[in-house]
């Protein structure tokens, strides 16, 4: 189980996170410091990377990963027990409502659009210009 989080987070996860030495503190070409110097740097930010990461992990990982763990739950939970049915449910009552609204508007409006355009339909315009 341990190597299969660790590949996943490989893959998935690293490319972004990744921070090496070289990304962080970088001398510019033809600058270079004491080869003593940049040794201890390195293994100074490598070591205190890693503990600081791990320190970090293990006294606010744990209660983050319990806080999301609740939220996700009570999210899946609302979603599954409330807003689905709530959204089913209004779309079978809306279905009921549209059907009488689209009776209602055929009913009383067509006929009235109709003659409309019956009347207005023999309305010529014609432009002219003047010179």
């Amino acid at each position: 189980m341990h190597v299969e989080l660790l590949s996943l987070w490989l893959s998935c996860c690293s490319k972004e996170h990744k921070v090496d030495f070289e990304d962080v503190i970088a001398e510019p070409a033809g600058t270079y410091s004491f080869d003593g110097v940049w040794k201890a740097s390195f293994t100074t930010f490598t070591v205190t990377k890693y503990w600081c990461y791990r320190l970090l992990t293990a006294l606010v990982g744990i209660p983050l990963a319990l806080i999301w763990g609740i939220f996700f739950a009570i999210l899946s939970f609302l979603h599954i027990w409330a807003v689905v049915p709530c959204v089913k449910s209004y779309l079978i009552e809306i279905h009921c409502v549209s059907r009488v609204y689209s009776i209602c508007v055929h009913t009383f409006c067509d006929p009235l659009f109709e003659a409309m355009g019956k009347c207005l339909s023999s309305i010529r315009v014609r432009m002219t210009k003047e010179v």
